[in-house]
């Protein structure tokens, strides 16, 4: 049975609960008190009182927010140490004058002396913030001290020379009062920012050279390099860093400028010293710096080694071949990598030498540019005779004395890259490599041309250096797998195939034997190639240049455009043979896509020639035919095979000038009509348009043609009937092409009979009839709108079903 106390023994057991939960809130309420204490003073660090012991519960005082009082007193600091900075400001240069030597300097010393003792005791007293703003007070006394000093004690003095001297000394001052027992923040911040001066300002007062301001500049940041690795406080580091970032980079500028500018090698030897030791400063700067600043001291440690050791030989160089020696400079860093230096300095000096490598390839980069699309602009015409040298077939592009040093400058530039790509570092990331061995292949590319045009080398000899340049390349090429190498090769092969077949166009024997070794070489590239893809595309650009060659033999033999089309056939015959030769679909495909490319080169080139413009659809459409003899290419081929045929016959009759075309047109339709039935029923899936479309097209479209010009009323009349009739039959067998041609002859021959007395009607029309008669179509059509969707889904679903 369960045990029920008596009433006056479990109120007893309440009362004692009660008073245990009280005591537990006590505990808590004080201990929350001492936190908040904490959090307003954390300089303090005060023993957490003792639990009190459990008394009778009482409400609590409202504690405020933390942190809410310390802002105030931070802005109330503030304020009165701005006030009393004012205050001095004003008493110093106003009411100096009113007292005498005696009371000026006893006035100052006690202020200056409280407002320095004030902070450690402050401290002691546990007022941080209030120590802190009496402490700035007082470095801003030392300086008035000084403003004073100049005034009453050497009047006389060189204000430059006086403040050097001060500047020294109070960063020295600042200094020791920052290294007190007492933890103030300021002191040493402002100590490094005094010591950003003396030496400039003496430097300035002495008249030095720029060599002399270069030399306090780069002392100064020495010492603020050697400030922010020794001292652990993080606002002595970082004041000292922003101003090593200020200081150094000046004095390495300063270094640069007198380097470029220096007109002897003698001349050259002091600022190199100059940016030999700004770059060993940054260096050290660098050794124990995070991440970014590390970087940073060695990209300017590697530049000013270049400027330095570059800018001596370069001081007596002409400034093409100073852009030579810069570039050698900066690829001597590469074998830094070999150095134990931490690798954010590492990745810093690399940086520097591509920086440099970067700059040497852009200052290259017009030379070669005009050596390369130069032959584009074919300064003397096609076919004008071979030039005496090389830039005559370039053309005024470029200012070739000013860049005799470009090929030389891209051809270190890619031994660089190759040398790297071979022996790649290891500390370097390996996603690299690939890129240097791009860029090894496109500078090395891009030299070969520029140095016969800077040489102004003999035209043959230029032309046939590119073309061994081609070969090269489509070598590298066509032994490699798919990797960036092969692509940058790949693609520099064929940009130097058009290079080299623009500079053939300026003599014709070099457009012949340029077109035809083109065609040679491609073809190997592409028998050779072990990548699908790069066989494809050589062999496309073969069949390209064996269609240049073919329409240049035209034009050498005296040939007309419309006579050269035929040849141009032979082309595409060609790459029919190939098709149904090659294995691998891709690249028949592509040789296929070429070789029709070909053959509308053909047509376009027999346009002006009717006959020889159907005799070259003609043999268009029997190409076709020989590819539709494949399954994979029979759907397409065999309607373009059709549609050359058909257009063939309108050509050819349109240029024998018959008026009657439907007694040429009607037999051959009737045969095809008769050969798409007995395919129909062989295969009931047949297309309407590959079964019926070409014997429907053979005759209509030409009767058609030949109706809109007939002044008489029989052959619209018969052309009408036979295509309501063939129009009837497709909507009734469901056939989609003897509805479409049917319909749209009998639309456009009906259009042509009516259209004479649609034009009376619309004279007799008055002038507000056509936009009434608009206005209420439009309304018809509004209100019967859904319904006309409904009709349209209907027609459109039903053309659909349809073969």
């Amino acid at each position: 049975m369960r045990h029920v106390p008596p009433p006056a023994e479990e109120l007893a057991l309440l009362d004692h609960e009660l008073a245990r939960l009280d005591a537990r809130r006590l505990q808590l309420l004080s201990r929350r008190a001492w936190l908040v204490s904490v959090l307003r003073a954390p300089a303090a660090s005060p023993v957490p009182p003792a639990a009190p012991l459990p008394r009778p519960y009482a409400p609590p005082a409202t504690a405020p927010a933390p942190g809410s009082g310390h802002g105030t007193q931070n802005v109330l600091l503030v304020l009165g140490g701005l006030l009393l900075a004012v205050a001095a400001i004003a008493f110093t240069l106003f009411s100096w004058g009113e007292m005498g030597i005696a009371g000026r300097a006893a006035v100052l010393a006690v202020v200056t002396a409280g407002a320095l003792v004030a902070p450690p005791v402050l401290l002691r007293r546990g007022l941080p913030s209030t120590a802190e703003a009496v402490s700035v007070l007082a470095l801003l006394l030392t300086v008035l001290d000084a403003v004073a000093l100049h005034a009453v004690a050497a009047p006389g003095t060189d204000g430059l020379t006086f403040w050097a001297v001060a500047t020294a000394v109070l960063a020295s001052a600042w200094t020791l009062y920052g290294l007190l027992p007492a933890p103030l923040r300021t002191p040493l911040p402002a100590a490094v920012v005094a010591g950003q001066l003396p030496l400039v300002l003496a430097a300035w007062a002495v008249g030095a050279s720029a060599t002399g301001f270069g030399w306090a500049l780069l002392v100064t940041a020495a010492a603020d390099v050697a400030v922010a690795s020794r001292y652990r406080g993080t606002a002595v580091r970082v004041t000292a860093c922003a101003a090593a970032v200020l200081t150094g980079p000046a004095a390495l500028a300063l270094g640069l400028g007198l380097s470029v500018a220096a007109d002897g090698a003698a001349d050259a030897v002091g600022p190199g010293v100059l940016l030999v030791a700004g770059a060993a400063v940054a260096v050290a700067g660098a050794w124990r710096a995070p991440g970014g600043p590390a970087v940073l001291g060695g990209l300017l440690a590697g530049l000013a080694v270049v400027a330095a050791v570059g800018g001596v030989p370069g001081a007596v160089l002409a400034w093409d071949r100073a852009v030579l020696v810069y570039l050698l400079c900066g690829a001597a860093l590469v074998p830094v990598l070999r150095l134990r230096l931490p690798r954010a300095v590492l990745w810093g000096v690399l940086s520097a030498s591509a920086s440099v490598v970067a700059g040497a390839v852009l200052w290259a980069a017009p030379v070669a540019s005009a050596a390369l699309l130069g032959p584009a602009s074919l300064p003397a015409g096609v076919w004008s005779g071979a030039p005496d040298g090389f830039r005559g077939a370039l053309g005024p592009a470029a200012s070739w004395s000013q860049g005799a040093s470009a090929p030389a400058v891209l051809l270190v530039a890619a031994g660089l890259a190759a040398a790297l790509h071979l022996r790649w570092p290891k500390p370097l990331p390996a996603t690299g490599r690939p890129v240097a061995a791009v860029c090894a292949v496109v500078l090395g590319w891009s030299a070969v041309p520029t140095l016969p045009a800077v040489a102004d080398a003999p035209y043959a000899l230029a032309v046939g250096l590119e073309l061994l340049l081609v070969a090269v390349m489509l070598a590298v090429a066509v032994r490699r797998a798919a990797d960036a190498l092969a692509t940058a090769a790949l693609v520099c092969g064929l940009a130097g195939a058009l290079g080299v077949g623009l500079l053939g166009l300026a003599s014709e024997p070099a457009t012949h034997v340029v077109s035809g070794t083109l065609t040679l070489l491609l073809a190997l590239a592409a028998a050779a190639a072990r990548v699908p893809a790069v066989r494809a595309v050589t062999a496309c650009a073969s069949v390209l240049c064996a269609v240049a060659f073919v329409g240049a033999a035209g034009a050498s033999l005296g040939w007309s455009a419309p006579h050269t089309a035929v040849p141009v056939l032979v082309v595409t015959a060609v790459t029919v043979l190939l098709g149904a030769r090659l294995r691998e679909p891709v690249v028949a495909v592509a040789v296929e896509l070429t070789g029709a490319f070909a053959a509308v080169s053909a047509v376009a080139l027999a346009v002006p020639d009717a006959p020889v413009l159907a005799l070259v659809l003609g043999l268009c459409g029997v190409l076709a035919s020989a590819t539709a003899l494949r399954a994979e290419s029979r759907r397409v081929a065999g309607a373009a095979a059709a549609a050359l045929f058909v257009a063939a016959a309108w050509v050819r009759l349109a240029a024998s000038g018959v008026t009657d075309p439907e007694a040429y047109t009607l037999p051959v339709s009737v045969a095809a009509f008769a050969v798409g039935r007995l395919r129909h029923r062989r295969d009931p899936a047949t297309s309407s348009w590959v079964a019926y479309g070409p014997a429907l097209s053979l005759t209509m479209v030409p009767s058609l043609v030949v109706a809109w010009g007939d002044p008489h009323w029989l052959r619209p009349l018969l052309l009408g009937l036979a295509a309501l009739a063939v129009t009837l039959a497709g909507a009734r067998l469901g056939l989609r092409a003897p509805l479409v041609l049917g319909g749209a002859v009998l639309a456009l021959d009906g259009l042509h009979e009516l259209a004479p007395h649609v034009v009376q009607v619309f004279d007799a029309l008055p002038r507000w009839a056509p936009p009434a008669l608009a206005g209420l179509l439009l309304l018809g059509i509004g209100a019967t709108y859904e319904q006309r969707l409904r009709d349209a889904r209907r027609v459109r679903e039903s053309f659909g079903r349809m073969r």
